[in-house]
């Protein structure tokens, strides 16, 4: 697909508002069209198997919205967030270190991710020219290219070393909405979590609440998409929920042991298909 530039005033506003905006872009691909919304996604490189499921999960439950998923297409939560959206049948962006052409792409693992992008009616982004390889003090600089798009910047994970809290940090700079992926106490992965949901940012628990930090009404016709596309399982479980019902009897009634029950109900919930309630 062939690549061409853009220039400042073709940029999306926000991103003509950052400090340090870039002069052009090169471009592989189709940018979402006018309206869309850009969710900024990041996290870990080694992804947990909690962290793959709350992105998975959180970027499902935007299915039939006009969002965008933006992110970096490194391994990890880049390369989940962008399947995620590909899944849900949303518009996603990928903004690598190095310039577009195939052979500077990295990690090589993912050249078929961003194949998959193309086709899909995505795009590439990149202020480095095509044939440019990317190097460690490139990453930075891509980072604040990814906020300064975004309307809403999520994070599913980020360690005390991580990467992603550069990215953190320029959200807040720009007065981003930053949200973060809550976390077990004194779990590594939840370190970045921890320290800025201390300092402000939102706490993500349901689409939900991403579908209020963009500003988007949620609306009957996309819950309807997103439970058009609820595993054999999931649906099981939503179609005996057309009635509220306390969890013990829930569990009875699935014959299914009660830790998958409790999994179920909380991807449920983070796909904003059901909502628990406690009574006093």
């Amino acid at each position: 697909m062939r690549l061409r530039t853009i220039s400042p005033d073709e940029f999306p506003l926000q991103l003509r508002e950052i400090s340090q905006s870039p002069e052009k872009l090169w471009v592989r691909g189709s940018m979402p069209p006018d309206g869309t919304k850009f969710l900024v996604v990041v996290g870990s490189r080694a992804l947990t198997s909690y962290g793959r499921q709350a992105c998975e999960s959180l970027i499902a439950g935007l299915a039939g919205y006009p969002i965008s998923i933006v992110s970096g297409l490194a391994l990890g939560a880049d390369a989940c967030a962008h399947r995620a959206a590909l899944r849900a049948g949303l518009h996603t962006i990928a903004i690598p270190g190095s310039g577009l052409n195939d052979d500077v792409i990295g990690p090589k693992t993912n050249l078929g991710l961003a194949k998959e992008i193309l086709r899909a009616g995505g795009a590439l982004l990149s202020e480095q020219d095509p044939d440019y390889i990317a190097h460690p003090y490139d990453f930075p600089l891509r980072n604040r290219i990814m906020v300064g798009l975004s309307h809403a910047v999520l994070v599913i994970e980020a360690g005390s070393r991580s990467g992603t809290l550069i990215t953190a940090k320029i959200a807040v700079d720009n007065n981003r909405e930053l949200m973060f992926v809550p976390h077990r106490i004194g779990d590594t992965h939840g370190f970045g979590s921890h320290l800025f949901l201390r300092l402000g940012a939102t706490h993500v628990s349901e689409s939900t609440h991403i579908l209020e930090a963009l500003g988007i009404e949620p609306n009957q016709v996309a819950a309807e998409n997103v439970v058009h596309d609820l595993s054999a399982a999931e649906k099981k479980l939503y179609d005996f929920l057309e009635d509220p019902k306390p969890r013990d009897e829930i569990i009875r009634a699935s014959s299914m042991p009660a830790h998958e029950v409790l999994s179920l109900l909380g991807i449920l919930e983070m796909k904003g298909v059901l909502k628990e309630e406690f009574s006093l």
